[in-house]
């Protein structure tokens, strides 16, 4: 059966991602059979983390605060969680379903690919958030 995406449900869980004014920060995207809802929110990345867990698939759309001593920005990143438990078919699959996701979420700065609790270090985010942001002015601290 092929998979759908609730295209509103998740815009607006996307919009408030986005909107200064609501604090979430981020926003999974979860499977419900074959339709791609929107699953939690919250403000604290550590919660995200503990949506990833090894016998699920999700997209995360996160919020992080990047930059230097000179300039602060806010970047986005999309997070494609697979756990290691997640059957070889369903691995696949998560690749194709990511177009309809990304109908929805079409900006951001970065975007990974993660089956390793490790890789979502936040400070490894970051710093991936940093170099995909161009200039970088703590150099001339130095």
């Amino acid at each position: 059966m092929a998979t759908k995406i609730d295209k509103e449900a998740c815009r607006r869980a996307y919009n408030l991602v986005r909107d200064d004014s609501t604090g979430v920060n981020w926003v999974t995207f979860k499977y419900d059979g074959s339709t791609i809802i929107p699953g939690h929110n919250g403000v604290d990345y550590e919660e995200f983390i503990g949506q990833c867990t090894d016998d699920i698939r999700l997209f995360g759309f996160i919020r992080f605060t990047t930059g230097d001593t000179m300039s602060k920005r806010v970047k986005f990143a999309l997070i494609t969680w697979i756990g290691e438990n997640v059957s070889g078919l369903q691995r696949a699959k998560t690749g194709t379903d990511k177009t309809l996701v990304k109908e929805v979420v079409q900006n951001f700065a970065k975007e990974f690919v993660i089956s390793d609790h490790k890789e979502l270090d936040e400070d490894y985010i970051k710093g991936e958030l940093k170099k995909a942001g161009g200039a970088n002015y703590d150099a001339q601290a130095e």
